[in-house]
């Protein structure tokens, strides 16, 4: 999905602390509590693949994003911990 045409959108909806330990250069920091008033920065023509640390927080957030409009929302399953394990292993292990 990454690499498509397409890209997806990445909102990390973390606190800053989360992401001093392990960030994404390519997602979108929007705060769980920040998301109601942040949704105009989404690109609605994109997918969106919301992310958090364990993927709970997120899967809140692509409940909300759906029931509020967007048409194509996903959840990153296992949040940035199974990001950590299955695709990049250069996430601190502390963070795991």
């Amino acid at each position: 999905m990454l690499a498509s045409s397409q890209p997806p959108v990445l909102p990390d909806v973390r606190e800053d602390r989360e992401l001093a330990i392990a960030g994404s250069p390519a997602a979108l920091h929007i705060p769980l509590d920040q998301v109601p008033g942040r949704m105009d920065e989404l690109d609605n023509q994109r997918p969106v693949v919301v992310m958090c640390r364990s993927g709970a927080r997120s899967m809140q957030v692509a409940a909300y994003l759906v029931q509020n409009g967007c048409p194509r929302v996903f959840n990153l399953q296992g949040g940035i911990l199974a990001w950590s394990e299955q695709v990049d292993q250069s996430i601190p292990g502390c963070w795991r």
